[in-house]
């Protein structure tokens, strides 16, 4: 059994709405995060091509508004496309390196037609295979008139060598019920992501870690005027004044007893690493284990549907 694993946090910025300049930001650290000697790198939600923040600045609920519809179409242009292959150069780095990835894209889904775009958080593993996208249950408050809500196909734990890993999108780890479907699989390490900001992480990440008794990483990315570049419908619109900062980033690491290992990184880019002593884990659990001993299953349990939800099933 692998006694400990280092792990790498990856707080970057994207060069907002852009594609392909973002990713490449995203491979430097991967590649970063390799030379530190970790066996794995996290993002920040929605990082490529990046979170929708013109909505709260240009009144993104106003219907059939022409502007609206302009990002809305930009947006799209500059998602990700797996089946396209806008993350075979990355897919390819991570077996080149040996590092896996867990990476927020918006997803421009083939099997949803094609037109819609969920939160996606997709691991990569070391052989450069995606294992798992998980699609946004639930998009947040504004982001439900950019996103679409996802399923619960990519509720699963995934490793890396022998060491168990669950991911959860933003305010996904606030849901009771999201969280004891990935205890039940045994994570040993739990990977929050986040757009950004300290107010969402500071108190969630060590909550989760003692409920949970597994190292939670919360990753976040950075969001500030520098950012936006003018290739965006309507950059004037968003009243990015010089200093502006939409996300501060606010990643860490907890321990399972809520400890933390790495404290709130603050309007930083940073890549940086952590030693994981796994048998942590395992002392934690000797009191409480909220799906083992300390559960009541005759009483209470979930039942969850990990089908890949469509519109259509086509038969030919």
């Amino acid at each position: 059994m692998t006694e400990s694993i280092r792990v790498a946090i990856g707080q970057i910025a994207p060069d907002w709405l852009q594609r392909a300049p973002t990713l490449n930001k995203v491979m430097a650290a991967v590649a970063e995060a390799a030379d530190q000697g970790a066996r794995l790198i996290a993002f920040g939600e929605a990082l490529v091509p990046g979170y929708p923040f013109w909505l709260d600045r240009t009144g993104g609920a106003a219907f059939d508004n022409a502007a609206q519809k302009a990002w809305h179409a930009h947006y799209l242009k500059q998602a990700v496309c797996i089946e396209q292959g806008h993350l075979d150069p990355l897919c390819q780095l991570a077996r080149q390196r040996q590092v896996a990835v867990w990476l927020g894209i918006i997803e421009r889904a083939a099997d949803r037609g094609g037109h819609t775009v969920y939160c996606t958080l997709v691991h990569i593993d070391h052989q450069g295979q995606i294992k798992s996208r998980h699609r946004k249950l639930v998009p947040t408050y504004e982001e439900r008139l950019a996103w679409g809500a996802g399923d619960g196909h990519g509720l699963v734990v995934n490793h890396v060598d022998d060491v168990a890993i669950t991911a959860l999108n933003c305010w996904e780890n606030w849901m009771p019920l999201a969280r004891a479907a990935l205890y039940a699989q045994g994570p040993q390490l739990h990977i929050a992501s986040w757009p950004g900001s300290r107010r969402n992480t500071d108190l969630i990440t060590p909550f989760i870690a003692r409920e949970g008794r597994c190292f939670v990483m919360s990753v976040s990315s950075l969001m500030r005027a520098e950012d936006a570049g003018d290739q965006v419908p309507d950059l004037a619109a968003m009243r990015l004044e010089p200093g502006t900062v939409l996300a501060d980033g606010g990643s860490c690491i907890c321990a399972p007893n809520g400890d933390y290992l790495v404290t709130p990184l603050d309007c930083i880019e940073q890549v940086v690493s952590a030693d994981l002593d796994l048998s942590q884990v395992l002392a934690e659990h000797q009191n409480f284990d909220c799906v083992g001993h300390y559960s009541r299953p005759d009483v209470l349990s979930l039942s969850v549907n990990r089908q890949r939800q469509s519109t259509v099933d086509l038969k030919d």
